[in-house]
């Protein structure tokens, strides 16, 4: 679309398209106020709207905090947000929003397809610019013993920042899930790091860590069958013989009838979204299930969606630099 070319749509629509892609263009070369920027993509276990407001409220007011996206659904019972700030706006967020999830959230009522251990169930920090993961290890771990101190809630360390090998593991961590969280925390080899070694009697536990950029994609089956539905993500998930990086889950979607192969990709490079699809076709024809679409979860880097237009349209030469905010942005920045 050209810029003069708004004139000509009678709805306005174009009109507003180049006004946003203006604002975009001037807040990324010129306003962004983050010298270092971090993201922060905690999950709670809930769908109520009226504790989604409360929570990401929480994340809203804190200065030099940046809501980019939250959702919600009542099948998995879950809130994911994400945002972005400095270390010590993130922290603070990320505290603020825990704190009254831990108020909000009882578990002992919570029921969701998705595995879950506690109230606040994950908080990774990821580093986007100018921080390292030592950095994001560095605050997982200041946050994990902030909200043991302050709410006892038992806290484990996953990914980077896992005080041992198998606490890398996510899935680890959460064996058993809340049900059997008391049992499970009692065994030494599952002693929180910080924190009670007992569960929280609303909160359960929480788990937060750091890692590298995660795309969530989600692809929607047209059928009603959840067995065909664990098998097709027990193929994809690494830990059951499918792509290393790849966690893999099926869950049911009532409202629509289908069901729903949710998916969390932590190397998005090495596997690109468009060979984890693939293989999902391979086995969904097997089945003879048609795949009815799909939906990105949370925000996706611009690389990965690079990678699938690359695949599918066969282009030879797009990269990141044939983007039109990427291009205006480095040429504005060469003339300062």
């Amino acid at each position: 679309m050209q810029v003069g070319a708004a004139n000509s749509c009678s709805d306005g629509k174009c009109e507003k398209e180049v006004r946003a892609y203006s604002v975009w263009v001037h807040l990324l070369v010129y306003d962004w106020p983050l010298r270092e920027t971090i993201e922060c993509v905690p999950n709670f276990s809930t769908c109520d709207p009226n504790v989604v407001k409360e929570i990401v409220t929480e994340i809203e007011k804190v200065p030099s905090t940046y809501l980019l996206d939250h959702s919600f659904d009542d099948y998995y019972n879950r809130l994911v947000v994400v945002f972005v700030g400095s270390k010590k706006s993130v922290l603070q967020a990320a505290l603020n929003a825990s704190f009254r999830a831990v108020q909000l959230i009882d578990m002992n009522r919570h029921k969701g397809q998705h595995p879950r251990l506690g109230a606040v169930d994950v908080v990774p920090f990821v580093p986007v610019e100018n921080v390292t993961m030592d950095d994001c290890v560095s605050l997982s771990k200041e946050y994990g013993e902030t909200l043991a101190q302050e709410a006892h809630v038992p806290i484990y360390l996953y990914g980077e920042a896992a005080s041992s090998p198998e606490r890398r593991d996510i899935d680890w961590i959460r064996k058993g899930e809340y049900e059997k969280l008391a049992e499970m925390i009692c065994k030494p080899e599952r002693k929180p790091d910080f924190g009670p070694a007992k569960p929280h009697p609303t909160a359960g536990a929480t788990i937060t860590g750091a890692r590298n950029v995660m795309v969530g994609f989600n692809v929607n089956l047209g059928t009603t069958d959840i067995q065909i539905g664990k098998k097709i993500a027990r193929a994809l998930h690494g830990a059951k013989g499918g792509f290393a990086s790849v966690r893999a889950m099926a869950a049911e979607v009532p409202q629509k009838k289908e069901i729903q192969i949710g998916m969390s990709i932590y190397g998005f490079e090495s596997t690109p979204l468009h060979r984890v699809f693939e293989l999902l076709k391979v086995e969904a024809d097997r089945y003879n299930v048609p795949i009815t679409g799909s939906e990105i979860n949370g925000i996706i880097p611009v690389k990965a969606v690079i990678d699938v237009a690359n695949f599918y349209l066969r282009l030879d030469n797009l990269t990141d630099a044939k983007m039109l905010e990427t291009a205006i942005t480095k040429a504005v920045k060469r003339k300062k």
